[in-house]
């Protein structure tokens, strides 16, 4: 879907018509806020993820990640 001149000079006079020629920078400015903070969201959730990941990559084998079903009684305290 290709956008001409004709077609993108509509949209704008539209948006001038609907939100009025003041309120269109302001508009601009919460539009390109809002797209930050979720670019900054998405970034934050994958450093958790990452995080986590090697956490549990770092993580030593310990007894309590032996499922009980192998545990003897001399091994249960």
């Amino acid at each position: 879907m290709n956008l001409g001149p004709l077609e993108i000079g509509g949209i704008l006079l539209l948006f001038v018509l609907l939100f009025g020629a003041k309120k269109l920078p302001d508009l601009g400015s919460s539009v390109g806020k809002s797209i930050k903070n979720f670019k900054k969201g998405v970034a934050e959730a994958d450093d958790k993820d990452a995080a986590a990941a090697n956490v549990e990559e770092a993580r030593p084998a310990t007894e309590a990640s032996v499922p009980p079903s192998t545990q003897t009684s001399r091994d249960v305290s």
